[in-house]
This record gives C-alpha cells, sequence and structure tokens, in this order.
C-alpha cells in the first residue's frame, strides 16, 4: 500500500513512463515542473503552446529539451484541444494545465466529438499526506463543485475511489463529513451522508469500499474520539476518502491541512477518461511534482 506522497513518485519511476500533454506549456513556472518530473523519469512530455517562448524559457531555467516534442500553437484554444485531442485518441495518458485558463482546457475535455467526456461528472480529487496521520488520506470535491446534490456525490465519490484504488489500499474507506453524526433533516448533509452509506451498504461502491456518514471531522479522523463519544464505527481514525459536503468545506479543511497542519498535497481531477492535472502558482514545485506523478499513477492504473 502507498502511505507516502514520495512512494507515489517510486512507483511511477517503475513504471512505463506515461505520456503527458501540456497545454499552453510556454509558462516558467509550468516548465519547471516539467522538468522535474523528466529528470526523475515519471514522464514523457509533449509540449503545447508557442514554441518560440517556450524554447526561450527552457534555455533560461537550464532544461534540455533534446528528445522533447513540441507542436507549435499560437491560441490556447488550439493549445487546449490539440493537447485533449492527443489523448483521446490514445497518443498520450493524460493532460495537463498549463498557461490558459481552467474553463479553456476543460472546454476541450467536455467537447463531444473528441473530448474526454464520460458520463460522469468532472470533480477534483486532493491527496494530503500529514505527519500525524498515518496514511494518505483523499479529500473531494473542494475545487469545482459548489454545491452538490445527492446524485452528483455519489458520481463525485466513485471519481474518489477511482483516484484511491492505485494506492494498493485493500478496503478503501470513506467518511462522509458533516457537523454532527446524527441525521437531521434540516441539514442536508446528513440526509445525503446516511443515504450514500446505505448505498455502499448495498454494494453500489464496489465490496472493497465501506462508507459512513455522517461524520464530524474528528470521528473521521480519531479512533480516540469515536472511543470517548462511544461511536461505533469501521472507519474512525482510518479514512482513506473524506467526502465534502460542499466546496467550503473542502477547500477550507485542504487550506487547513496545508498552511496549519504543514500537510504535502497532490491534486488531479477525475471524471474523465484520462486524469487532468491542474496546478496552482502558490503550489511549490515538490507538490506540482507529486500532482503530475499521481496523474500518471492514476491514468497508469485507469487506461481506458
Amino acid at each position: 500500500m502507498i502511505s507516502k506522497l514520495e512512494d507515489i513518485l517510486k512507483k511511477v519511476k517503475n513504471n512505463k513512463k506515461a505520456v503527458l500533454t501540456v497545454a499552453a506549456a510556454h509558462d516558467e513556472e509550468v516548465l519547471l515542473a516539467i522538468k522535474g518530473a523528466v529528470k526523475m523519469g515519471i514522464i514523457e512530455p509533449i509540449l503545447i503552446g508557442q514554441e518560440n517562448k517556450i524554447r526561450e524559457i527552457s534555455k533560461e531555467i537550464n532544461f534540455d529539451l533534446n528528445n522533447i516534442k513540441i507542436i507549435n500553437k499560437e491560441t490556447i484554444e488550439e493549445c487546449a484541444k490539440t493537447a485533449v485531442k492527443l489523448v483521446s485518441s490514445r497518443e498520450a495518458d493524460f493532460v495537463m494545465k498549463g498557461l490558459l485558463d481552467t474553463s479553456v482546457i476543460l472546454k476541450s475535455v467536455l467537447n463531444k466529438e473528441w473530448g474526454l467526456r464520460t458520463d460522469s461528472l468532472l470533480s477534483h480529487v486532493m491527496i494530503y499526506e500529514v505527519e500525524s496521520y498515518d496514511k494518505l488520506l483523499v479529500t473531494t470535491d473542494g475545487g469545482m463543485n459548489i454545491a452538490p446534490d445527492y446524485d452528483q456525490k455519489v458520481k463525485i465519490l466513485k471519481n474518489a475511489i477511482e483516484a484511491t484504488k492505485p494506492l494498493g489500499i485493500e478496503v478503501i474507506k470513506v467518511a462522509c463529513l458533516a457537523a454532527k453524526e446524527k441525521v437531521n433533516p434540516k441539514m442536508q448533509a446528513t440526509v445525503d451522508a446516511r443515504l450514500l452509506q446505505e448505498a455502499s451498504e448495498r454494494g453500489e461502491f464496489g465490496s472493497n469500499v465501506i462508507v459512513e456518514g455522517p461524520l464530524a471531522f474528528d470521528l473521521a479522523v480519531s479512533k480516540d474520539a469515536a472511543k470517548i463519544k462511544g461511536f461505533e464505527s469501521k472507519v474512525s481514525g482510518e479514512t482513506d476518502i473524506m467526502l465534502m459536503p460542499t466546496i467550503e468545506v473542502g477547500n477550507g479543511i485542504g487550506k487547513a491541512l496545508t498552511y496549519f497542519a504543514g500537510g504535502k498535497s497532490a491534486g488531479i481531477i477525475m471524471g474523465a477518461k484520462a486524469p487532468i492535472v491542474l496546478v496552482s502558482r502558490a503550489d511549490s514545485h515538490e507538490s506540482k511534482l507529486y500532482s503530475i506523478a499521481y496523474g500518471a499513477l492514476v491514468a497508469s492504473h485507469n487506461k481506458y
């Protein structure tokens, strides 16, 4: 079982290199991340964007472009279309957002003719390594879906499960977060959480998945808290996936894990035919590298 982000790097190093298309690669931060991933031997990139800028920036950061394919495209729309089409035609394994708006890359991903659309919902999956927790923690969705209803939460959870399977966990344990562990009709998060638990008990998420909810955050991550409260649980203190009730909760917990708990992280978008890597300029180079490696791991495991 993979329990550290560094283990993901080791795992993908031993796999066949995944081919990554980078849409609008003419950006220093993006090229630095790609340089690191290439140096570690975890990807084979295809850089799509303004070739003269890609070469100029690469020279400045000492990134050797020998044996790296570059496709010259001037507009961000052309960059996104080319990057996505290479994945949909199976000439590449996954795609990364470069110097373009998220909406532009997602528009291409959702194109009905040549995109990566599925019958699922696009959702953001983050994976955190926190010193005080003895395993990796997957959280979803703190980046895309604002206030998902029950049906959307089903799809978000299924996406997260698919992103967790490559970690090699024998039984995936899911905590559906809410403000309390008792169902209250006035708190929709508690109602949805219990419905998700019941769906899991019917086998909707697979025989090797346990879903519990509603659970407050302390019950999700602490066996001691569950013991003190007299709460019987198969998940408490052993949560692999934390399903968020809203984007604010997911975003807040994610930022807290990063800035207060000193957590390391990686993030991808799931729900398409291949993972989509989105990195922020605020992310550390280490986090960007982990996100690329995580995308490579999921892409290799879940090839369509």
